[in-house]
């Protein structure tokens, strides 16, 4: 028992003179200390932050922090270590020991004076190269950000694990490729862009039925591109200036999404003004913030809506999500029953010639509800289609 005492006094003992030796190094100067904040002085987002966040979390030294948050991946199963709050993380560079804080909305660089001038760029320039192959060899994580009612001009974050592709989605298949190519073209093209003097983004309107699949698009894409999603609610917003801050803050490699946007228009109480959305997709979009962005507006219709908020410039693919076809049909039995051709597919295609309507959502639900009996599912389907 004495011995244990002993001994933990000498811990203690030792964790207390090292603090000392700490404070005194940092009182001589020795060290000096750079801060990369989450945002700058105008709220918009510091690129580095995100740079340093993916450089830090895929450091092996993050399993020595005295804590380090568990957080599920984007594969199933896999878990991620990240810096907790207030944690310290060491790092070795050219010889030199480096430290990192992460405090609240900002990391902090600990960098001995003497080493500053000789690998400070070099270390910037490493941080960058190795964030940028994590994000072309699609290892980081994707996450969802919302605008929240309480907080208004900031974004709240969940992992992205929406598991639709354009594998999944019931679609035509020339408009499926077409938009795959559409998508592809994009990621390769910001010399092209840059060339043409014009800002690196692509913007999609979505319009049809509620439950024809324009969410699940929208996370095919961001699956597709390995982007991240920001969903502004636009009713959460108080006024012109909070989207504004909120769109200074999303981030490259984004799909930036407002749902819902003919509802909104229509609605004479909305706090956002209409001058508010052209200078969202006018101003914001020929700006230097917006580059790597795909922006995507959904639609039930666009029948009353002003064309001119929809011209060239402000939107450049529009994308039509109708009812369900018999095409449309035999994708989704592929997805959902994993039957690609059906004794009663026959009675199926001639319901939808005789003009059924039903959107991807209700189909689904009733394969899915009989996913053990195909031949159950597909029955309800055509019962579902010959009552309307």
């Amino acid at each position: 028992m004495f011995l244990f005492i002993f001994l933990s006094t000498l811990v203690l003992i030792a964790v207390r003179a090292k603090k000392l030796w700490i404070a005194i190094e940092d009182w001589f100067h020795v060290y000096q200390f750079f801060k990369v904040p989450e945002l700058n002085e105008t709220t918009q987002h510091n690129h580095l932050y995100r740079k340093v966040s993916l450089y830090l979390h895929s450091l092996p030294s993050i399993e020595d922090s005295v804590f380090a948050n568990l957080i599920t991946g984007k594969k199933q199963n896999d878990i991620v270590l990240c810096l907790g709050p207030n944690q310290t993380i060491q790092d070795h560079f050219l010889g030199a020991t480096l430290f990192w804080f992460n405090q609240t909305g900002t990391f902090v660089l600990k960098i001995r004076k003497v080493d500053k001038r000789r690998i400070l760029r070099p270390y910037l320039q490493h941080i960058h190269a190795v964030a940028d192959e994590i994000d072309q060899q699609g290892k980081r994580d994707l996450r969802l950000f919302i605008n929240s009612a309480h907080d208004f001009g900031r974004w709240r974050s969940v992992p992205f694990t929406h598991p639709s592709t354009f594998d999944t989605i019931a679609m035509e298949p020339d408009l499926k490729t077409k938009v795959k190519s559409d998508l592809e073209s994009f990621l390769r093209a910001k010399q092209y862009y840059h060339r043409l003097g014009r800002v690196w983004k692509r913007s999609f309107l979505l319009y049809g039925p509620s439950g024809t699949g324009k969410s699940s698009f929208v996370a095919a894409m961001a699956n597709f591109l390995s982007y991240d999603v920001y969903e502004i609610d636009l009713c959460k917003i108080p006024n012109d200036s909070d989207l504004k801050s909120l769109l200074l803050q999303s981030t490259p490699k984004s799909v930036v999404v407002i749902e819902d946007l003919d509802r909104f228009l229509a609605d004479k109480t909305a706090r956002i003004s209409a001058s508010g959305i052209l200078n969202f997709m006018d101003g914001l979009l020929t700006s230097c913030c917006a580059e790597e962005r795909v922006m995507v507006f959904t639609m039930n219709t666009k029948e009353h809506v002003d064309p001119n908020l929809l011209r060239p410039g402000r939107v450049d693919v529009h994308i039509h999500f109708p009812l369900c076809d018999f095409s449309a049909f035999k994708t989704l039995a592929s997805s959902y029953l994993g039957v690609k051709e059906h004794k009663l597919f026959p009675q199926v295609q001639e319901i939808f010639q005789n003009g059924a309507s039903l959107s991807p959502a209700e189909i689904g639900e009733l394969m899915i509800a009989n996913r053990n009996s195909p031949s159950r599912a597909i029955k309800s389907d055509h019962r579902l289609a010959n009552g309307r």
